[in-house]
Parts: structure tokens; C-alpha cells; sequence
């Protein structure tokens, strides 16, 4: 069931969704060659404390950290630990947080240093699916229409998008109806509606659209070993269109 939310209750989301996107944004600045994805985990807590907001990750389902932090080949849910990044590196940081009892969730991939041609490609394809996506919320759409532009322009662009994993509904929950798929037909599926709350994310492959988890049972990768991106933002239908809850004013 989509549980439709108020002014006031988007109000506390879009408060939570800022301080998501804040301590994002910190992290990305920190990529660098020689950086490990255990020490952005680490900046991550340090900001989340200084805050006062808790990770809506870290004991989801046993997931043992408080973000998630996906090296090349790894779609999501990438473990922080020892890994180096290296030059030529991307990165995928996922941050979620629970604030006041809401929830801010935002994603997205960088590269280290210098990448090459065909991840270059596949960052500008991601940033493109999800203004794609985001520029057709609102009450004449469907979520059909927002799955469609998703899967539309990552083919465009010669890349597949991934199935196996979806958006989802936001609010006091990390996860609500509905599935925010990255693929679909225009004019299909439930109406876009003032209230719903949603984080779309699209998972962009560079070669095929199949997953595999690894056996630390959380980090799903693609199953040719080419490399993936993720971005995601939460959005908000408004009485005017849309508004996007996880956007940093430093990135915008």
C-alpha cells in the first residue's frame, strides 16, 4: 500500500534528505586514490555523529555497515572495509539516515581520479537516467513513466539497466511501496499523486543488466565484471510537479 504523506511529514523528509545529501557530498570529496572505502565509512559515522542522525543501513537485515560503498564492477550494497581505491576507479557511496523518525536516502557514483573513456560514459549515462527520471514526476505521469525514461536512456546510450534491484517508496520506512523499477512502459503502473514520496536509483550496467551477489551476502556485482554505477535521489510529488528531498545546494 503507498502511504501518501502531508506538507508536514514531507517537510520533515526534505530536512532529513538535506542532511543526507550534506554528508554525501563530504564524501565524495574525500575520493581519492590511495583512499579506503573504510575510511569514508569512517567519515560517514563522524558526520552522522556530529548530526545527531543514525545510518538507516547499518543493522538493515544485519547489513554490517553505515554506508555502502561499490568499487567498479559492484553494483550496490559494496561493504566498506580495507579496499584501496586506485586511479581510475568509480565508486558508488549510498548514504541513508533516519532523523526525527524520518528517513533521507541518496546515492551516487564518482570517479578516482582520472577513469577512462568507457566509465566516463556510463557516469554521464547514469547522471542523464536520473534527470530523466525526475523531470517526469508529477500528477500527469505514471511510474511507469519514470521506469521508461530510466531504462530509455541508459539503452540510448548502449548500457543496460539492472532488474534485480528497484527504488522505493520513503517516509518512516527505508523501504515502502511502491517499487520504483528502472524499466518499464510509459503509461503503465500506479498514478504519480501529491503525497507519494520515492527515491528513484537508477543502476546502470556497462555491459549486461545480470547481477550476482557475492558471498559476503550483501554486494551484488555484475556477472561479466564490467563496471556499474548507481545514483539516486528522493522525490517528492508536489502540488506543482516534484520537489527533490536530497539535494545539496553545493551540487545543484
Amino acid at each position: 500500500m503507498i502511504i501518501y504523506k502531508s506538507d508536514r511529514e514531507i517537510a520533515k523528509l526534505a530536512e532529513a534528505g538535506r542532511l543526507t545529501a550534506e554528508i554525501l557530498d563530504a564524501i565524495c570529496r574525500l575520493v581519492a586514490p590511495g583512499v579506503t572505502t573504510k575510511d569514508l565509512e569512517q567519515e560517514a559515522v563522524r558526520l552522522m555523529a556530529e548530526r545527531g542522525v543514525e545510518s538507516a543501513f547499518k543493522g538493515y537485515r544485519g547489513y554490517p555497515g553505515v554506508i555502502c560503498t561499490s568499487v567498479n564492477e559492484e553494483v550496490v550494497h559494496g561493504i566498506p572495509g580495507p579496499r584501496k581505491l586506485v586511479e581510475g576507479d568509480v565508486v558508488s557511496l549510498d548514504v541513508g539516515i533516519r532523523h526525527e523518525g524520518f528517513i533521507g536516502d541518496t546515492a551516487r557514483t564518482v570517479p578516482v581520479g582520472e577513469v577512462d573513456e568507457l566509465k566516463r560514459r556510463l557516469l554521464e549515462s547514469g547522471r542523464r537516467c536520473l534527470e530523466a527520471a525526475i523531470a517526469v514526476v508529477d500528477a500527469r505521469h505514471r511510474l511507469g513513466d519514470v521506469s521508461h525514461a530510466v531504462q530509455s536512456t541508459a539503452e540510448a546510450a548502449g548500457f543496460s539497466v539492472v532488474r534485480a534491484f528497484v527504488g522505493h517508496g520513503v517516509g518512516r520506512d527505508m523501504h515502502e511501496e511502491p517499487q520504483v523499477r528502472n524499466y518499464g512502459k510509459p503509461g503503465s503502473g500506479p498514478p504519480l499523486a501529491r503525497g507519494m514520496v520515492f527515491a528513484i536509483e537508477p543502476m546502470v550496467n556497462a555491459g549486461s543488466h545480470e547481477v550476482r551477489v557475492l558471498d559476503d551476502e550483501w554486494t551484488a556485482v555484475t556477472v561479466d565484471g564490467q563496471p556499474s554505477v548507481h545514483f539516486e535521489h528522493t522525490v517528492a510529488v508536489t502540488r506543482d510537479g516534484h520537489e527533490v528531498l536530497t539535494a545539496c545546494p553545493k551540487t545543484m
